[in-house]
């Protein structure tokens, strides 16, 4: 079995690796990059895979590891006879969020996968894990071919809600691993050593910033990010208080399937449409996920009426519809993304407006990736004969940490 890392070896996204094996290949995940510009066409940064641009019988299929952009979001330009192999509730996110997102994505010649049920793709033989990440439905892939076992880590971490499957893990490892490419994303990072806070660790802090908030609870997340839209439901129905969604959030949780996900069928979940988003509706003709979720809506009447009664999920365009349901007197927001999206232009007009109108921010996050010691944790109980580092910006600090190390460049083709 060869391996090509196309892109990874010294960058954090647009992830993508080539295996080969008897003449037959696949790839695994195809990223775009995350310091992508809108300047840089898609087809550019497309990796010179034979078959991604014009069919190729020896190309198999792309097995994507989990839906975040910079794992799948290049995968839409391959010929639509390569079939990608994905979660089918990882498929079903991406569909229901293709409706409401610029450029949405999802896969229609698709194979999907489950938790620990092997499949075969030509020569590979493959068993999927699935893992603790900030996305829904993402796992990390062991490959079998030509008597060698490579494990592919994906992305992961050890203190989300569901942590148990990384425990699982390492108590029962797959043995006897020749190759281990592993994600090492905070290496280099503040705390990385010592560790994150749980998603239990946020909902207490939720609970604490609610209870001194006198108005309305202002958050923005992800609605991608289920552990946190689950940390965010627990933490207000602790302080007594609805959860409000706008329709993109509902189908996104409708779209995981899974019946411990917060739902707008639940009591103590609103339905809140903002103007654009109603305008979206009418333009898209989404009438039909309107009246699957319009159980029990509320209209910025009920906000300007009752704001200690609710914490909502928002994002900095929705501004003008809480600015006219004048619902902001005693209102607190807490952001819960990566720090780095609020040097941005349109965060940065937000934070202006916050200060304008009196509404204090307080920071309430974890990361959606493994810390320093439990990146050790996954390579010991894994003991792989070679450890190649990916999706990282310090690939030249992994020997500091782990046995077994051996550095690899973008685009050259080597043996397992």
């Amino acid at each position: 079995m060869r391996v090509n890392i196309h892109r990874g070896t010294k960058q954090i996204g647009g992830t993508c690796i080539e295996l080969e094996a008897e003449g037959k290949r696949i790839a695994l995940d195809v990223g775009l990059p995350l310091d992508a510009d809108d300047s840089t066409s898609e087809l550019d940064l497309l990796p010179e895979v034979k078959g991604f641009r014009e069919p190729d019988e020896d190309l198999l299929g792309v097995v994507i590891s989990h839906p975040h952009q910079d794992h799948f979001g290049l995968a839409h330009l391959l010929p639509n006879d390569v079939p990608v192999y994905i979660g089918e509730s990882a498929n079903n996110i991406l569909k229901a969020a293709s409706k409401y997102v610029p450029n949405g994505k999802y896969f229609d010649n698709t194979v999907h996968f489950e938790n620990q049920k092997s499949f075969e793709i030509g020569p590979f033989k493959i068993t999927p894990y699935l893992v603790d990440h900030s996305a829904f439905d993402a796992y990390s892939l062991l490959i079998e071919a030509n008597g060698k076992r490579l494990f592919y880590s994906g992305d992961f971490r050890a203190h989300g809600r569901k942590q148990q499957l990384f425990e699982r893990l390492v108590r029962n490892p797959p043995k006897d691993i020749d190759l281990l490419l592993m994600e090492g994303t905070t290496i280099g990072r503040t705390n990385t050593e010592l560790g994150f806070p749980t998603e239990s660790d946020l909902e207490e802090k939720f609970v604490a910033d609610i209870k001194q908030t006198e108005g309305l609870y202002l958050i923005y997340t992800s609605a991608q990010n289920i552990d946190r839209v689950v940390t965010t439901y627990r933490a207000a129905k602790r302080t007594g208080r609805n959860l409000v969604i706008d329709l993109y959030t509902a189908v996104i949780l409708e779209a995981t399937g899974a019946d411990t996900i917060p739902q707008t069928s639940w009591e103590g979940v609103n339905l809140f449409t903002p103007h654009a988003q109603r305008l979206q509706i009418k333009k898209n003709e989404l009438f039909g996920d309107l009246k699957r979720h319009n159980i029990d809506r509320i209209y910025p009447e009920d906000l300007s009426s009752n704001p200690d009664k609710y914490v909502m999920l928002m994002r900095p365009w929705m501004y003008r519809d809480l600015e006219f349901a004048d619902c902001l007197n005693g209102a607190r927001f807490a952001y819960s993304m990566w720090s780095g999206y609020l040097q941005e232009e349109r965060m940065i007009k937000f934070q202006k407006w916050l200060k304008k109108k009196g509404i204090p921010m307080s920071k309430i996050h974890t990361s959606g990736h493994a810390p320093v010691k439990d990146l050790k944790r996954l390579s010991e109980a894994l003991a792989p004969k070679k450890l190649v580092p990916i999706h990282s910006f310090e690939t030249d600090r992994f020997e500091e940490f782990f046995d077994n190390v051996k550095q690899k460049s973008d685009v050259e083709w080597w043996v397992v």
